[in-house]
């Protein structure tokens, strides 16, 4: 290409257009620069030129991925989790690694490259697998335990493999000196860092942030970044290890959510282009020429991982279901598997051909994750015979917990807003069954004596066994629309009649709920401005009566008196979910304005979907006004409605038209 802006537009268009592509097939966005990189590199295309200067720039995304890995790094979670973090995450990693050694004497494989090899093998999707737990509401779950505390292992694994590569690139008889001379380095560098840097660092972020500077902040956490890496890469070790002290540092300040928002943008679009250089070394023509050996290889990597995560995890005591579930989610690869491939090559650690095998197998494990994600339970429930003796037993417990009760109210979720629910039930003697995915909490608060048991609200038979067909209400108690319709599509399948309260975040969510069939939608936005107005109210003197009756009616009309806000500049902006929301938008009617002596009934407002909420006229303002006011000048309209409702209303107010 001529020049960088050419290389730049290129990038991006091609980027974009297969990330939405991507999107839509519901595959990793990981895959989808991938695919870009491989596309439009020398092996291909060759639009995309192989230069320093691009890898150069890509190395950055792999700093601050870093980064961000170490924000996540909090030693009290690593305390709580440690049994399975560093017992049967420190198993996965190692006996990947120690199988790729051994096989190295097989495939005639240095032992430098086949760690290597074995480090970036071990590795599985953190980004994939979370936003999946989270998506299916199994992040709580034992499986789901078990998954993020090998993947939190697997991110620390990262560390010592990237501080290991340089001198594993070496000649063997060097090895061992600069492995201990780089081990020494590492030590005295991060304890040095590590015990002046909290202090420095807590003070410096306060002065900082007392400036209240959004973009000195920001400037700030760059500095900090990239000087932590410049200093670790000028004493020898790689920039990735400075990134992630810096992350860990800031992680034990109260700055870290903030930072932690303000680099995802860095983050996530320098470790795209990464991955689009990874994908730039991937050469069609040796993959076709080793096709059988990549085949080899993903079935290796894959049923290797899954015995491996699956006879470690019954030996630290997990049900045959939930081994054999982690496995399945566990065995396929990950981003770092490319970030330590990528680094292997640039050392000249084994072959091109071993290289492209192994980046080619790592990308379809990552095509075949979501499958086998999805299709997870079926197989547990299919293969281990005590899954169903588990599940019947849960199903038995539910069931056992409900068999008295008549009138009851089923409560989906037994989280923090659950608990609360619960303990109004009780004051007025209601009985109630109350359904949760988290083990330990159901297992301490059925110690406690309360009325809760292990199940899926989202499921059918479990909805049976809490005795939905005898209940008097169900509460949604979470906040997730997805599980929340399953549950109202179940109950109007098995009792129409059943009312059901559910959750809702945002205003979006209201009708959405409402359409599926929920009796009421409690939304927390309105919920807590009304608390928040009760309480301005009774304390500047309003009448405890008016203040109760005022939430009252707010509540009886569904909050259609709280819908709708004036935007601002700081608002969501129009690529924002939350931008077609209804808002609230001021007209005023100068002298000649078409609506001037018309009535709020002829200008047909409500035929574009707009309410009139309010007129001001001479300083007062009537809420809700009648059909039959006639507009004067000077008026001032506030109208309800989305924003090309809004523009259409105006223009009819002022110019008699719709443009």
């Amino acid at each position: 290409m001529d020049n960088t802006l050419d290389f730049i537009l290129v990038l991006l268009t091609a980027a974009v257009c297969v990330v939405m592509l991507f999107s839509r097939l519901r595959l990793p966005a990981e895959l989808a620069y991938l695919s870009v990189g491989a596309l439009l590199g020398p092996a291909a295309l060759h639009v995309l030129p192989d230069d320093s200067a691009a890898r150069g720039l890509a190395e950055f995304g792999v700093v601050f991925l870093m980064f961000t890995i170490g924000l996540e790094f909090s030693l009290p979670r690593l305390f709580s989790m440690k049994r399975s973090v560093f017992g049967l995450g420190a198993v996965q990693v190692g006996a990947v690694i120690l199988i790729s050694v051994a096989l190295s004497w097989v495939f005639d494989i240095s032992h430098g490259a086949a760690i290597v090899l074995g480090g970036a093998l071990a590795m599985s999707s953190t980004a994939v697998l979370s936003k999946l737990l989270i998506d299916r509401m199994e992040l709580e779950s034992a499986h789901g335990r078990m998954v993020i505390s090998v993947l939190l292992f697997q991110d620390l694994a990262v560390v010592p493999l990237l501080v290991l590569i340089p001198a594993l690139s070496k000649p063997p008889e060097q090895q061992l000196e600069l492995l201990g001379f780089a081990a020494l380095k590492a030590t005295v560098l991060l304890s040095v860092v590590l015990y002046f840097g909290q202090r420095i660092f807590r003070g410096w972020f306060l002065r900082v942030a007392r400036l209240r500077s959004s973009q000195l902040f920001m400037l700030n956490i760059l500095l900090v970044t990239l000087g932590l890496a410049w200093l670790t890469e000028h004493f020898g070790l790689s920039l990735a290890l400075g990134a992630f002290v810096a992350g860990m540092l800031i992680s034990e300040t109260e700055y870290r959510y903030r930072v932690e928002e303000d680099i995802k943008p860095f983050r996530d679009v320098l470790l795209g282009l990464f991955l689009v250089t990874v994908g730039m070394f991937l050469d069609v023509r040796v993959i076709a020429a080793h096709f059988f050996a990549v085949l080899g290889l993903l079935l290796a990597l894959m049923i290797g991982k899954f015995l491996i995560v699956g006879f470690a995890g019954r030996a630290f005591g997990a049900s045959p279901g939930n081994a054999v579930r982690s496995g399945l989610w566990l065995c396929a690869g990950g981003e770092f598997g490319f970030v330590l491939l990528a680094q292997m090559a640039g050392q000249g650690l084994g072959s091109k051909a071993l290289v492209q095998i192994a980046v080619a197998a790592l990308i379809l494990s990552l095509l075949l994750a979501p499958l086998l994600v999805q299709w997870s339970d079926r197989i547990v429930l299919r293969f281990v015979a005590s899954e169903w003796m588990l599940r019947a037993m849960e199903l038995t417990r539910v069931a056992a917990q409900s068999l008295t009760n008549e009138k009851h109210i089923i409560l989906c979720g037994y989280g923090r807003t659950g608990q609360l629910v619960a303990r109004f039930i009780e004051q007025e003697n209601i009985s109630y069954v109350a359904l949760d995915l988290d083990p330990d909490r159901v297992r301490e608060a059925t110690a406690a004596g309360e009325t809760v048991v292990y199940g899926d609200a989202a499921r059918r038979e479990t909805l049976i066994a809490a005795g939905v067909t005898r209940a008097s209400a169900v509460v949604v108690t979470y906040a997730d629309v997805a599980s929340a319709c399953h549950v109202l599509d179940l109950v109007r399948e098995l009792r129409p009649d059943l009312p059901v309260i559910v959750r809702a975040n945002e205003e979006g969510q209201f009708e959405r709920l409402s359409r599926e069939g929920a009796a009421e939608v409690v939304a927390d936005i309105f919920e807590s401005s009304i608390t928040l107005a009760n309480h301005a109210m009774a304390l500047v003197g309003v009448p405890l009566s008016r203040v109760v009756r005022r939430a009252r009616e707010i509540r009886t009309q569904r909050y259609t008196l709280m819908r709708g806000y004036f935007h601002g500049h700081s608002d969501d902006t129009e690529e924002s979910p939350d931008s077609q929301l209804e808002r609230l938008h001021s007209v005023v009617l100068q002298t000649g304005a078409y609506a001037v002596g018309k009535s709020i009934g002829e200008l047909g407002l409500q035929e574009l979907g707009v309410m009139v909420s309010a007129v001001r006229r001479r300083g007062i303002r009537g809420l809700d006004p009648d059909e039959g006011l006639r507009f004067d000048d000077g008026d001032i309209v506030v109208l309800r409605g989305v924003p090309a409702s809004l523009l259409a209303a105006e223009s009819r107010l002022l110019q008699g038209g719709v443009t």
